[in-house]
């Protein structure tokens, strides 16, 4: 246990904020997550672990967006933290064609908004804060696999674009003013928290509502592009160590091995023994305007120097989000033969 450390968390109600949070609450942390307003919950993910905020915890969520600089500050004032890791983003590839404008405002200047926030804190205070900048293995693009540290970036999205950007930001600051800030690299990682919008979880949920009869067709874009695919819970434990470190570097967090999408949906398909060919469709709105074909990460300066290592195999990450989703599926097809519909209302 690590007492009277605090933490705080850009997009802590996300996949990867959630499962960072229980590790920081496992270790003893205090820990603070940043939230957008919005006129839904949006705490799902980590309502396993969040008290009322009247009572005693060590879970706090504070109101913030990573567009509004005034308010980063006056929140990292507010906490004090010792760690602050940055997880926020408008996280879809496909979307940020759709609204680049917006994804280079929050996924790249939010970066520099926050690096600054953090550094007149700093200047305020005279401690130290250690910095962790969530990068993508999107920020590869087209450059040819494998890709290390070493391997110059080729993005083809706004978002990989501007998590580019947030990268160097992060490089700058470090250098300029001498402030302890990682990016990590971290390549696909999956979870059964993963939004469903996303392919990975787009698949298994729909292939377990086709087994029950709750779906006809999924459809899909691009089969042929090939991924490194890891399990979320392991990516976050490297992030932390990152933070641990004498010094400040940027760390590529990956399994080393990729796999098509069509072989995805092979795996998944075996353990729901279903032929997707007979499933699956084909539909270009999903396909992107530049593409990426192959990312598969070279993780050996992060396993030699953090010691860190994937502990879910591809075949057990498979596993594990298809038994959620049929879980799931089940509860649906239940509440379907009572009448309800998937929105909750009670059907005519």
């Amino acid at each position: 246990m690590i007492a009277n450390k605090k933490a705080l968390v850009t997009g802590i109600t996300g996949q990867d904020g959630s499962y960072l949070a229980e590790l920081l609450l496992a270790k003893g942390y205090e820990v603070h997550g940043i939230v957008r307003r919005t006129s839904t919950f949006t705490t799902g993910r980590i309502d396993h672990i969040y008290a009322d905020p009247h009572s005693n915890t060590r879970l706090h969520l504070h109101y913030g967006d990573l567009s509004d600089g005034t308010n980063l500050r006056k929140l990292v004032a507010r906490v004090e933290p010792d760690e602050v890791y940055n997880l926020g983003a408008q996280s879809h590839v496909r979307v940020s064609f759709d609204q680049p404008e917006y994804s280079a405002d929050v996924v790249g200047t939010g970066v520099l908004r926050l690096l600054e926030a953090v550094r007149d804190y700093q200047d305020d205070s005279g401690r130290t804060v250690r910095m962790y900048q969530a990068g993508s293995s999107e920020m590869y693009g087209a450059a040819p696999a494998p890709q290390s540290e070493a391997t110059p970036f080729y993005p083809r999205s706004p978002y990989a674009v501007s998590k580019v950007a947030g990268h160097w930001f992060g490089i700058n600051y470090r250098e300029s003013y001498g402030m302890f800030v990682c990016n990590g690299i971290l390549f696909n990682h999956e979870s059964p928290r993963r939004g469903e919008t996303f392919v990975t979880r787009k698949i298994t949920r729909a292939l377990t509502r086709i087994k029950l009869g709750l779906q006809d067709k999924l459809f899909l874009g691009n089969l042929e592009s090939k991924r490194d695919w890891g399990f979320a819970g392991d990516y976050v434990r490297a992030m932390w160590l990152m933070l641990q470190q004498d010094q400040p570097d940027d760390y590529v967090v990956s399994t080393g091995e990729s796999y098509r999408v069509s072989e995805f949906l092979d795996k998944v398909a075996a353990e729901l023994d279903l032929d997707w060919k007979t499933v699956v469709e084909f539909d270009p709105r999903y396909l992107r305007p530049a593409e990426v074909d192959h990312l598969e990460g070279d993780s050996s300066k992060a396993r030699r120097i953090l010691g860190w290592k994937p502990e879910v195999s591809f075949d057990g990450l498979v596993r594990m989000m298809v038994e959620h989703d049929m879980e799931l599926a089940k509860q649906e097809r239940v509440l379907a033969e009572a009448g309800f519909s998937k929105a909750g209302g009670r059907s005519a």
